[in-house]
């Protein structure tokens, strides 16, 4: 069975839009791999093998291991462009060398819990507003969440979860919410049903 979170790749030779373009045609994707004090080198991967695994969310907060030229990598994904006109075409991939002795900053998808039991929501009709998908997470590459979970078990009609109420694991800090109030973003929120809205205009009105 093919391992999730392990590519193949090959060095690339020619550089430029227009070996680019080639490549892209031929099926393979460029990309290029920096980071952690060594030098920055071109690669090239099999599209449809590479899309196989950008199918499953996790590959996207994951330590990868990259095979190339006799040397396994260990990098994540920091950057996937994709085709204007086609998604499913992937055109580049920016990969960053992890390092044991130095941060990660890094995306994170999360996961949002308790629907099925929080009271707001099953017994209320409270209606679930996700403002963020994914928050940025700096941590040692040990560290690594998969995701973060978010709880609406309690949260209540008319509250908001922003990204200071976020439980982070051991290890990972949120560094936006160091510049201050104005960049703790809200996550979720849970509103009135709207039938309760109308009647609260309607009776003040």
């Amino acid at each position: 069975m093919e391992n999730l979170f392990e590519l193949h790749a090959d060095l690339r030779g020619d550089r430029g839009k227009g070996a680019s373009r080639r490549l892209r045609r031929a099926g393979k994707v460029p990309a290029i791999l920096y980071g952690a004090g060594e030098e920055a080198v071109s690669l090239v991967f099999d599209h449809n093998l590479l899309f196989r695994h950008l199918s499953h969310e996790a590959f996207y907060s994951h330590i990868l291991t990259i095979h190339v030229n006799g040397k396994n990598e260990k990098v994540v994904l920091k950057a996937l462009q994709r085709s204007p006109i086609n998604p499913n075409k992937i055109v580049h991939l920016d990969l960053q060398r992890v390092s044991a002795v130095q941060k990660l900053s890094i995306k994170v998808p999360l996961h949002f819990i308790g629907h099925d039991v929080a009271l707001a929501i099953k017994q209320e009709g409270g209606i679930v507003a996700h403002l963020l998908n994914d928050v940025e997470v700096s941590c040692f590459a040990k560290d690594l969440p998969e995701y973060i979970e978010v709880d609406l078990t309690n949260v209540k009609i008319g509250e908001t979860l922003h990204l200071s109420d976020l439980k982070l694991p051991a290890g990972v800090e949120i560094p936006v919410l160091k510049l201050g109030e104005d960049h703790n973003q809200p996550v979720v929120a849970i509103h009135k049903p709207k039938s309760a809205q109308g009647d609260e205009s309607e009776a003040a009105g």
